[in-house]
């Protein structure tokens, strides 16, 4: 078993039971590192979730990784990030059955989302019904507008290259 704690430094710690620490998660994001304010999994536990204090609900797949945590090659994938509720998070749950994640927020709406993509799908309390099999079309709740970022591999690697700039004095300019 291992245990996920969520911290003030938007950082995710993978503990042993035994207390030790296997693994940190910084979420991969344009956006600068927030606290979390609530976590959680799928049954199967393939998938992490984790809600953030600006709104943002961020998306691993650990199954790799569960099976064996100590080799360093079985990768905890960032999958998907997106802008849940412009206030912050306080509860998630993942529903695999029906492949949806349910989101609430401070302010008191509770939201639907298609797990895969972090499509919306609708609030809890609208007139009409969820339609979990038509994602076809984008729409957004009224205060989030950006819509969900699917996070590729090769964007997690990308190297800072250095450069110096030293100054010096050139006389003749």
């Amino acid at each position: 078993p291992i245990l996920a704690s969520a911290h003030e430094n938007g950082c995710i710690c993978l503990w042993s039971t035994q207390g030790n620490l296997v693994r940190e998660l910084l979420p991969f994001s344009k956006y600068p590192s927030v606290p979390l304010t609530a976590l959680c999994t799928d049954i199967s536990t393939k998938m992490l979730l984790a809600g953030s204090k600006e709104g943002h609900i961020m998306c691993w797949s650990i199954a790799s990784f569960l099976e064996d945590p100590q080799n360093s090659k079985n990768q905890i994938k960032e999958e998907l990030c997106w802008r849940a509720h412009s206030n912050e998070v306080v509860a998630l749950f993942h529903e695999e059955e029906k492949n949806v994640v349910v989101t609430a927020s401070i302010d008191g709406s509770v939201r639907l989302w298609h797990a895969m993509d972090g499509y919306y799908l609708g609030y809890f309390g609208q007139a009409r019904k969820f339609e979990l099999s038509d994602i076809r079309r984008l729409i957004l709740p009224c205060d989030v507008n950006n819509f969900p970022t699917i996070i590729k591999e090769e964007s997690k690697h990308v190297e800072k290259k250095k450069f110096e700039y030293p100054l010096m004095l050139d006389r003749d300019k």
